[in-house]
């Protein structure tokens, strides 16, 4: 099985990744929300099949407790991975292309919500260095398409994660000598 291949979305994109992940509209939004900068929705293949798709959230949250707590944070959103594709490394490289993007614009943590029934995307998550930010569960509304076409919006409880991104850097070297080196006492 070839690896992931992950970018940013162009328009010539949408239409086969909503026919492999459904919901047309989200994609759409989405896309408009990219072109205007206040995101970036990135697609995921593996060789020629759209595997999955992630949104990075650059406004402010729409959650209150999230807009309190983690003011001016990236969020993940909306991580999707085609179910037959699952368990072959799609969503990692998802994330971390997100958190890639992030760290080259200078941003030092990201965040995501991730229902609490939604044991397999938490796992990832956790294996990921993704951490509990210590403030409860969070009532989280997610779009969805009703039966007869309609959109509905649902509340679903979330725990959230954060992960900071600021890479550790070694303290400086304050002895002369080479790495390796040793001199006798």
């Amino acid at each position: 099985m070839p690896e992931p291949y992950v970018r940013s979305a162009r328009f010539a994109d949408l239409k086969s990744f909503a026919a492999a992940l459904g919901d047309r509209e989200f994609f759409e939004d989405r896309f408009e929300r990219q072109r205007k900068g206040l995101g970036e929705l990135f697609l995921a293949w593996l060789g020629l099949q759209p595997a999955g798709a992630v949104y990075l959230w650059l406004e402010e949250a729409e959650e209150r407790p999230i807009r309190w707590h983690l003011p001016r944070v990236p969020l993940i959103t909306h991580l999707e991975v085609r179910r037959d594709l699952r368990n072959l490394g799609v969503g990692q490289a998802l994330v971390g292309a997100v958190e890639h993007l992030l760290v080259e614009r200078g941003h030092e943590r990201v965040a995501l919500a991730v229902r609490t029934d939604n044991h397999d995307a938490a796992r990832l998550y956790r294996r990921l260095g993704y951490r509990d930010w210590g403030h409860g569960v969070v009532v989280c509304y997610a779009r969805a398409i009703s039966p007869d076409g309609s959109v509905v919006t649902e509340a679903e409880p979330c725990f959230v994660r954060v992960k900071d991104l600021v890479p550790v850097t070694p303290a400086p070297r304050t002895e002369a000598r080479p790495i390796g080196a040793s001199y006798p006492s």
